[in-house]
């Protein structure tokens, strides 16, 4: 993780390139259609966005290459300071909300609608909903949450503020604020450290 982290170019060395990067510039953000879009934001070129009127950014977040947002009736709304890494994806009719310095590593996916696999209905969007029996249900990560690369979140979690997620987790259940989880399933393996609101504070009243 730590190795991926440095390969990827520092936020406000990328803010400097402006239109010479692989980024929409801030005019072009702004034309796109989204909820509301705030300031420092850089979303590559190469993600997907659906139901992009229902899609609110706050400042200082980055969104990089082939990521997929499909927004239904909940919407998505992502806070301040939130990196979201290549090949993530959030999707479904309940709303998807990341608080302000949450972020994801490559390949997480959100789901806050889910079909019934027990056999008892057809599935996938294709088939009518009299057919289907899907579960929707709103997924929050609150502040200060990191989740792991290839991570799956279910409808309905709710991720308390400061956790951490170990990678390739599978999240079916809530986890509760300043714990580190991990595994399939998913299991508490122990406290966060509780520095992160320290630096939180620094980071606003000294920048």
């Amino acid at each position: 993780m730590k190795i991926a982290v440095e390969q990827l170019l520092p936020f406000w060395e990328i803010i400097k390139l402006g239109n010479m990067s692989s980024f929409y510039s801030e005019g072009k953000l702004k034309q796109l259609g989204f909820k509301s879009i705030g300031k420092n934001v850089l979303i590559s070129k190469k993600a997907s966005f659906y139901g992009i009127n229902r899609i609110q950014i706050g400042d200082n977040v980055r969104i990089d290459d082939f990521c997929f947002f499909s927004a239904g009736e909940g919407g998505i709304y992502l806070g301040n300071y939130i990196h979201i890494s290549p090949f993530c994806s959030l999707v479904g009719k309940g709303r998807i909300t990341l608080d302000d310095f949450s972020g994801l590593s490559s390949r997480v996916s959100i789901f806050s609608s889910s079909d019934d696999y027990s056999g008892k209905s057809l599935t996938n969007p294709t088939v009518p909903d009299k057919y289907k029996n899907v579960n929707h249900a709103d997924v929050h990560l609150q502040k200060h949450v990191i989740v792991g690369a290839g991570s799956i979140i279910l409808p309905g979690i709710v991720i308390g503020a400061c956790s951490a997620i170990g990678a390739l987790s599978f999240v079916t259940k809530n986890i509760g604020p300043n714990l580190i989880a991990s595994g399939n399933p998913i299991k508490i393996i122990k406290k966060r450290k509780d520095k992160l609101l320290d630096l939180e504070w620094k980071l606003v009243n000294e920048s």
